[in-house]
């Protein structure tokens, strides 16, 4: 494909507006594919139009030369800026899409370019009409198949590719949904030919995905290009939006207070990011499938305070895997009984169960004459000519054409039919096109031959890896555009105006976001007034207003509990791993006890390795093996293990979390893990390198920390998560000044200044104590002291407070925890301070008082924390072990 360098330099640019220079630099379409730049198809080589000078460039389309006029030369100049914004934007919002073939990893970030995809009012007005005509005949549809099956018995269906189907749900059969349609929200792939004319590619019934993506497309690039945006009077999204969510609830038995919870698969999902965006844009509840429960065919969800009801489900799960009583038995993402709740008409679900079906391929062929025979009318908006080789004569129709065609599954995804990739005929050698023709002769009802229609081409901005930082390409992508129609009544939809644009990748023909596409804003131009709503209701009832702050979900919680828990492990670790290099490195790094108080605290909170010589035995094979477990994976608790379990407990709870707090926990533990990998590369374990990583992890705890005390609300959730942290810490330092007092570390200078400074209390007991180093004073601070708030008293005295609060108004009370946190406030100085035996010579002062009284703390500690897990999260009679104990 050619490219057309664009090297902006302030002596590159030749006179004339933007629009005509972008049009003399940006290369054009591939022959016979529509050019969505120039808003024509891109003629044959050497051919020129004939009212234009021979080898001018063809002018832009006029939506095209708004853009670039009110971009301007400077912002020509300016693209390789703005799309690095775009990029460093979308990766601290951690915009992902998950594909689970991709061999660098799980977390892909989202492909986004630089140009939105503009449609014009004319293609708008014939896009909106075709598509609403489809949603009103796929609703007829599926009435009467879960109906009278009238459309089987006339043969205007064939039973292969509805019963036969493994997405048509007989349990469905007879079942009228809840209220309203059965489909409340629909995809259609769309792609313009050569011609200019719009066709529809494929459909998505069962859930489609894509409505979070786009509204990140929509900010992400309103916000570079504001000027033309609002020149080329975009239409909005929002009130399609409201009219989707406000729909749901006016058809749900609870009508305006109705509770309308999104159904995941969770966060391994390869779209999770949009179902926890998409929740957050609507102000619904996140919710997977363990949050839910039936009873008596009601929905309830499962929350801190007990079981609140569920009216409405906007559904993101593939149907088989909604019920594992009825469906597929070996689901653990659905809710048992959840079928039984929407056959009795207790709960809405959108899309409802069942229309899955309709989006096979082969389905294409047959809507024409469905429309004639179900509404005397011609689809408006066709689809490509599309063969199912399960009739004869459509498959020999269809053989001959495989090279021009495209070879698609009937049943995509099917475990019991024959699935695969669509693969382009003319991709295919003429030995594998025999090898086509064999299976399909072998098996034709799960294959269906499509018409191949080369996709029109969008202008994107790949920006240049040279010196010039202003230079860069303007290449023409092939382009699929996907459309969404949303329920907004009983029987009627709207178009969503906007849309995803997938772009394919160079080397590929195919617009997917699994092959490496990328994806395009939307940008559908209107005539007449822009519609400014925004998701604000204009009034809201009192019981809605105070339901939206109760709903903490068991299962939200137990992430916010554990991420709490591991913030501070990660903050203790790293202040561990931090004063254990410096000791080692200081005056005193010959002091035994010193040494073996530090050994016993690495090795417990999984610094280094158990099989490691201590650092008495040898100090520098002991420092050198810290260094290189720092972000070591597997069976370990180091630094980064905690970092990425950190993260791993904040995605999980993303709805609940700002950008800007996400963007802190995301880049504690890429920094970190990419600062310990460049120095295992560079076979490197010096201890300065590592301090400087440790001392910038620190710096993001801060940060997190600061985060989660002062940008969080205080329901229940908040005060798990503050529980989390002061169980951590609690057991923590307990623990830790148990140990230095067993091995007399805390007897020596070196030892107590580093007792201190674990409890990040050197600056206030060298302010309030000057230069004592005698035992009274320390307990005094770090024991007694309920201003402190790394003071084992505040810890507790904080704890027991979160307890008491979350306790408040639930089922059960604090009591039924059975453990209550010892206050060490009230504990007496004179005993904690006093050795139990006198002092000989050589012989360490007795404090097994105060060493089984702090163990016993760390241990309550650990202890309370399975007793939550069992009250508050599992529901269960029986503890199970904590992780940290």
């Amino acid at each position: 494909m050619d490219t057309v360098n664009l090297s902006l330099s302030d002596n590159a640019l030749p006179g004339g507006s933007a629009a005509e220079l972008a049009a003399s630099l940006a290369a054009p379409a591939a022959t016979d594919h529509f050019d969505e730049l120039r808003g024509a198809a891109s003629p044959s080589p050497g051919a020129d139009a004939p009212s234009r000078t021979p080898g001018a460039p063809a002018p832009l389309a006029a939506p095209w030369q708004g853009f670039f006029t009110h971009l301007g030369q400077d912002g020509l100049r300016d693209l390789n800026r703005r799309s690095a914004q775009l990029q460093r934007q979308i990766r601290d919002n951690g915009v992902t899409y998950n594909v689970y073939a991709d061999t660098s990893g799980p977390q892909r970030p989202w492909s986004l370019d630089l140009f939105p995809f503009i449609i014009q009012p004319h293609d708008w007005r014939q896009i909106e009409a075709g598509v609403l005509q489809r949603m009103r005949l796929l609703e007829q549809v599926l009435t009467d198949v879960y109906g009278p099956q009238r459309l089987l018995a006339e043969g205007l269906l064939p039973p292969a590719l509805v019963q036969g189907h493994p997405s048509y749900l007989r349990e469905m059969h007879g079942a009228p949904p809840a209220a309203g349609p059965r489909l409340h929200v629909a995809a259609f792939d769309l792609a313009r030919g050569p011609d200019g004319l719009w066709w529809v590619v494929s459909q998505s019934t069962e859930a489609p995905s894509g409505l979070g993506y786009l509204l990140e497309n929509r900010i992400a690039i309103s916000r570079l290009f504001p000027q033309a945006f609002q020149g080329l009077q975009v239409q909005r999204l929002a009130a399609t939006y409201r009219a989707l969510i406000d729909n749901l609830k006016q058809l749900s038995s609870a009508g305006a207070d109705a509770h309308i919870a999104l159904l995941t698969p969770g966060p391994f999902n390869e779209t999770y990011f949009e179902h926890a965006y998409l929740a957050r844009y609507l102000g619904i509840t996140l919710v997977e499938g363990s949050d839910l429960t039936v009873r008596d065919q009601h929905v309830y969800l499962r929350t801190l305070r007990g079981l609140e009801p569920v009216h409405g489900l906007l559904k993101r799960l593939d149907d088989p895997f909604l019920d594992p009583l009825e469906l597929r038995a070996d689901s653990r993402l659905g809710v048992p009984g959840l079928l039984q709740a929407i056959r009795a008409g207790n709960v809405l679900v959108a899309n409802a169960p069942g229309a899955g079906f309709l989006e096979s391929a082969a389905l294409l062929g047959f809507l024409p004459a469905l429309s004639r025979h179900l509404t005397g009318e011609k689809l408006q908006l066709p689809a490509l000519p599309t063969w199912w080789c399960g009739e004869h004569a459509a498959m020999q129709d269809a053989l001959p054409r495989l090279h021009h065609s495209v070879i698609k599954p009937t049943y995509v995804g099917s475990r019991t039919h024959g699935s695969f990739h669509a693969v382009l005929g003319r991709s295919q050698s003429r030995r594998q096109l025999d090898e086509w023709v064999g299976r399909i002769l072998r098996d034709g009802n799960a294959h269906t031959v499509q018409s191949y229609l080369p996709l029109s081409q969008m202008p994107t901005w790949q920006p240049d890896a040279g010196d010039q930082p202003e230079a860069g390409h303007i290449v023409p992508r092939s382009v699929l555009l996907r459309v969404y129609a949303v329920s907004d009544g009983a029987q009627s939809w709207r178009v969503l105006p906007g849309g995803l644009a997938r772009i394919a990748s160079a080397d590929a023909g195919v617009a997917s976001m699994q092959r490496g596409g990328g994806s395009a804003d939307v940008w559908v131009m209107t005539d007449g007034e822009v519609d400014r709503s925004t998701l604000l209701p204009a009034q809201a009832s009192r019981s809605s207003l105070v339901h939206g702050k109760r709903v903490v979900t068991s299962r939200a919680a137990e992430n916010l509990f554990w991420l709490g828990r591991y913030t501070e492990r990660s903050e203790n670790t790293i202040r561990l791993a931090r004063l254990t290099l410096e000791c080692l490195n200081g005056e005193d790094q010959s002091s035994a006890p010193l040494l073996a108080w530090l050994s016993q605290l690495g090795v417990r909170n999984g610094l280094v390795l158990a099989d490691v010589p201590l650092a008495g035995q040898a100090r520098r094979v002991f420092e050198r093996a810290l260094v290189a477990n720092l972000s070591a994976d597997v069976g370990s608790g180091s630094v980064g293990f905690n970092l990425r379990a950190t993260r791993q407990a904040a995605s999980s709870v993303r709805e609940r979390l700002s950008q800007e707090q996400w963007r802190l926990i995301g880049r504690a533990d890429a920094e970190f893990t990419q600062r310990c990998a460049e120095q295992s590369a560079d076979q490197d374990f010096s201890t300065n390198r590592a301090l400087l990583a440790l001392e910038a992890a620190s710096m993001h705890m801060a940060a997190m920390t600061g985060a989660q005390t002062d940008r969080m609300t205080r329901d229940d959730g908040w005060r798990l998560l503050s529980v989390g942290r002061h169980i951590e810490r609690l057991g923590f330092l307990a623990h830790a000044m148990a140990v230095a007092f067993e091995t007399g570390a805390v007897q020596n200078e070196a030892g107590f200044e580093a007792l201190v400074s674990l409890f990040d209390s050197t600056i206030t007991f060298h302010a309030q104590y000057q230069q004592r180093r005698d035992i009274p004073a320390l307990l005094d601070l770090l024991v007694l002291d309920r201003d402190n708030p790394r003071s084992l008293a505040w810890v507790a005295q904080s704890l027991n407070n979160r307890l008491a609060k979350l306790a408040v108004g639930t089922a059960d009370s604090l009591d039924a925890l059975g453990l209550k946190v010892p206050d060490p406030g009230h504990w007496p100085l004179a005993t904690l301070s006093q050795p139990v035996a006198p002092l000989g010579d050589g012989i360490l002062p007795d404090h097994s008082v105060l060493v089984a009284q702090l163990e016993q703390c760390s241990a309550t500690a650990y202890r309370l924390s399975d007793r939550i897990g069992t009250l508050y999260f599992t529901h269960s009679g029986e503890d199970k072990l904590s992780i940290g104990a």
